[in-house]
């Protein structure tokens, strides 16, 4: 017995005992700040740069839907183009998900966007089949560490299961490519209702750099209602974690 409690004190604290608050690395790119002097011809400049097409030509505003957070248009401008580590950048509105500049609140859901089923049915438990619909396996990776030692997302009752029958709905990762457009849907009529859809990751929210591609079919994104948008390129766990909660209203 002494030998384990040795093991156990020299381990030390494994698990994030304050999800809402963790630092994170001060390298993580997270929510962007734009400065409110951008003239016309940076945002020009940038939109022109950006691989996914993210930076508004007119504007300057940064869609993170779109966003791969390849940190170029700061590194091309900066001082008018800024990431910082702020990982809470989830949205229950697509529309939010675009940061304007002089925007330097932190990004929260739209309350009134939350169906009233989701917290009177799920608050306590909720269980979650994710689909990977042609992705690259980044985001699929950083959602199996929310639910590892670390991050241990099951202590609020969220839990990934094996099968949509036993689901109260479903993550969806990747651009929905045109071979998995019927499986995805499939699992989803397979889900009992009421039932949430996640995206996680750009690629899901957006088709990300394959936006256009022929090899993607996005018509389930398109005719069903998303619950939750959870942008990253890929999404980090805690930015996962934090947005159902605020779904959940955790």
């Amino acid at each position: 017995m002494l030998k384990e409690i040795k093991i156990l004190a020299d381990h030390g604290k494994q698990f994030v005992p304050d999800l809402r608050n963790q630092p994170v690395s001060a390298r993580f790119r997270g929510r962007p700040v734009i400065s409110e002097d951008i003239t016309s011809e940076q945002a020009e400049k940038a939109a022109a740069m950006c691989p996914a097409g993210a930076i508004d030509r007119r504007s300057g505003a940064t869609d993170l839907g779109r966003c791969t957070f390849c940190n170029e248009c700061a590194l091309m401008l900066p001082g008018v183009y800024r990431f910082t580590n702020d990982y809470r950048i989830a949205a229950t509105r697509r529309e939010s998900l675009v940061v304007k500049p002089g925007q330097s609140d932190q990004l929260r859901i739209d309350e009134t966007a939350v169906r009233k089923e989701i917290r009177r049915l799920f608050r306590r438990s909720l269980k979650l089949r994710q689909v990977s619909a042609g992705g690259d396996n980044s985001c699929e990776m950083e959602l199996g560490a929310a639910g590892n030692v670390n991050f241990d997302m099951g202590r609020y009752g969220i839990e990934f299961v094996a099968s949509p029958r036993h689901a109260d709905g479903i993550v969806i990762t990747g651009p929905v490519s045109a071979n998995m457009a019927e499986a995805l849907e499939i699992c989803y009529d397979a889900t009992p209702s009421p039932k949430v859809i996640i995206l996680v990751g750009t690629d899901a929210i957006s088709g990300g750099l394959f936006a256009g591609s022929p090899a993607v079919k996005r018509n389930f994104i398109e005719n069903h209602h998303i619950d939750l948008y959870l942008p990253g390129n890929p999404a980090h766990p805690l930015t996962f974690i934090n947005g159902v909660m605020d779904l959940l209203k955790l």
